[in-house]
């Protein structure tokens, strides 16, 4: 497929995060793009803003007719959407050009210098943080977001196209159409079992990314992981380490050891550990790149963030409620982590939609002992995403298995009364199924009551 002689897209699923931050791409290179999402919501409203012609039924009939140009149309889909969908159907059936998202992403990062974050945590927001640095250093680059910048209000940077700055998802082994100039990878933990049937099955997939970097290029890793590469971590002996940490008002206040200097004064917002870990890894690949010290310190000093990655949603003296799309049992440990370290003699509720049945199953303890670490537990049913049920795989299951007596099982239309009632002065919602679609009633609901 050459891109540059297409003048239409077309989009199914085109609500996902990463496939409306392609939809938004090519609204921006003067395309017209449409599409199809089984749900109507704040991403879906925003494209139809920008003139995005969008329907919520699985029907050929409801296709714009603008795309039912084979020669001119490009039709793109997310792997979540099943084969038997029926319009995925029609395009593949009558001689369209249909690819993955993460093909197209391929062919765009193709001709440019191309930065990929890799790993089962962290990419969403290392690769915003990353954007953010380049972008504040008008590095003429183009960033596809897993997430929506608090920056920008927008899950696409996009101010140039000489760099491209992109999330390498090993989702289906989405990341091996790429071919980076430079990548990282954060974390391997085990996940997408459903795909992969076994871990080591994963890290294989992630050995195979890392032999798609270009010559010449160069691959960051976490310290510990089984790869070899340039190294970063936290106060350890990595090629790039993070230093002198303090927290001033909130913010952490920091050094960088690189193999060539002590990079002095930076200052980051976000909490957590993890977070500081997606901060290194931004500013090492960035001073790889070139980008001067007291430019990624302003830009980094700026950085405000991603929607759904511990983003505050009420933060006064009395009441602190956090949102955050944590759904895998380490996410959920470094988000305790974080809330832990802000506020250290405080009850915290904690409110989990599990996702995925397949998920839920292959990691039942890890994420019971994960849950069990806050004060309050809520579970809310598990969103099923793509998948059909799995046989006694349910949140009763799940909850049975915390140890702590704090917990019980919520139904959405309950959620509200429930948060209420249990008065805890720290609110966490966690997930990242449909409860980020609850999150502006229940702030609503608490705004109202405090």
């Amino acid at each position: 497929m050459n891109l540059e002689h297409t003048n239409k897209v077309y989009f199914i699923g085109i609500g996902g995060i990463g496939m409306s931050a392609l939809a938004r791409y090519f609204v921006a290179k003067g395309l017209t793009v449409g599409g199809y999402d089984k749900t109507k919501t704040e991403i879906t409203d925003a494209l139809v803003g920008l003139g995005v012609s969008i329907h919520f039924d699985d029907n050929i009939k409801h296709i714009d007719s603008r795309f039912l140009n084979a020669e001119k149309t490009l039709v793109v889909y997310t792997p979540a959407i099943p084969e038997q969908h029926s319009e995925l159907s029609y395009f593949k059936s009558n001689g369209f050009d249909v690819l993955k998202r993460s093909e197209v992403l391929g062919e765009i990062t193709k001709q440019t210098f191309c930065l990929a974050v890799a790993g089962t945590h962290g990419k969403t927001t290392t690769t915003s943080i990353l954007g953010h640095l380049l972008n504040s250093c008008d590095v003429k680059m183009t960033a596809f977001l897993g997430g929506i910048s608090e920056n920008y209000n927008s899950n696409l940077i996009l101010n140039g196209t000489k760099v491209t700055v992109v999330e390498a998802d090993e989702f289906d082994r989405s990341f091996l159409t790429l071919s980076p100039d430079f990548a990282c990878i954060t974390s391997m933990d085990a996940d997408h079992l459903d795909i992969y049937g076994d871990a080591s099955e994963l890290v294989k997939s992630f050995e195979d990314f890392s032999k798609k970097i270009k010559p010449n290029g160069k691959l960051f890793v976490k310290n510990g992981l089984p790869i070899n590469g340039i190294t970063y971590g936290i106060e350890d002996d990595s090629d790039y380490s993070v230093k002198n940490i303090k927290i001033i008002n909130g913010s952490y206040v920091f050094d960088v050891r690189t193999p060539n200097a002590l990079l002095e004064n930076f200052k980051f917002s976000l909490p957590g550990r993890h977070n500081l870990s997606n901060a290194l890894i931004a500013l090492a690949m960035s001073v790889e790149y070139g980008l001067p010290h007291p430019q990624l310190a302003k830009a980094l000093a700026s950085y405000k963030g991603v929607k759904r990655r511990f983003t505050y949603q009420i933060k006064t003296d009395d009441l602190v409620y956090i949102d955050d799309y944590a759904h895998h049992p380490e996410e959920i440990n470094a988000v305790h982590q974080a809330v832990r370290e802000m506020y250290p003699n405080r009850e915290v509720l904690a409110i989990f939609q599990p996702h995925l049945f397949s998920r839920t199953k292959d990691f039942i303890d890890d994420f019971a002992e994960s849950l069990s670490q806050f004060d309050i537990i809520f579970l809310l049913e598990i969103y099923p995403a793509r998948e059909l049920p799995i046989e006694g795989v349910n949140s009763q299951w799940l909850l049975d298995k915390i140890k702590n007596d704090n917990k019980k099982l919520v139904q959405k239309s309950e959620l509200i009364e429930a948060i209420k009632s249990e008065n805890a002065p720290v609110i966490l919602t966690i997930g990242a199924g449909d409860i980020g679609e609850e999150v502006k009633h229940i702030k609503k609901a608490l705004s109202l009551a405090s």
